[in-house]
């Protein structure tokens, strides 16, 4: 009976040592390092100048919103994440210094790929991609958000919408804009 390992079995078992001993180099040697990973809920990390994340309907200074429910935006959607259904603005009721205002404007955002194309799309610059990357949903409806939760605050010192107006006071859709920088 022959008990002496043959020179193809040791050259193996010292390929698992060596095997073994690299692995545990790598792990002790990484034990040292700082860690990469972020104490997320506690801990925001700060997102990149071209991120886009949530959208949000944007104001003008005087409150009155800058969507004219042209619903460009929901063409130029790629993932038809976007609905807009377009009113009439009078000058007693007024959302939107239009002729139109956008009474619903959906997005859903299990279908939203984040492509900007919509922001791109908009002629008074009212639907813009914002920096707000916690969008967790517990069912659909809830994924799907409105114009309410869309709109941002009504900047200090100026009213809600809608706005009663003196007539013809507004007759631009889209007032004058400085260039982008």
């Amino acid at each position: 009976m022959d008990t002496m390992p043959s020179p193809r079995g040791l050259s193996g078992l010292w390929m698992a040592v060596k095997g073994i001993v690299e692995g545990l180099a790598t792990t002790l040697g990484m034990m040292f390092e700082r860690p990469v990973t972020i104490a997320y809920p506690e801990v925001k990390r700060p997102v990149r100048p071209r991120f886009r994340g949530r959208h949000e309907l944007k104001r003008y200074d005087n409150g009155l919103e800058k969507c004219i429910g042209c619903a460009l935006c929901a063409a130029a959607c790629p993932a038809d994440a976007i609905f807009v259904e377009a009113a009439e603005n009078t000058d007693e009721v007024r959302f939107s210094p239009g002729e139109r205002y956008a009474r619903t404007y959906e997005i859903n955002y299990l279908r939203c790929i984040f492509c900007g194309y919509c922001e791109d799309a908009c002629p008074t610059e009212a639907i813009v991609l914002e920096s707000q990357y916690e969008l967790s949903y517990t069912d659909r409806r809830t994924a799907i958000l409105g114009r309410e939760q869309l709109l941002v605050p009504v900047p200090p010192g100026s009213q809600p919408t809608p706005q009663r107006v003196a007539p013809h006071s507004f007759d631009r859709a889209i007032p004058d804009m400085k260039d982008p920088e």
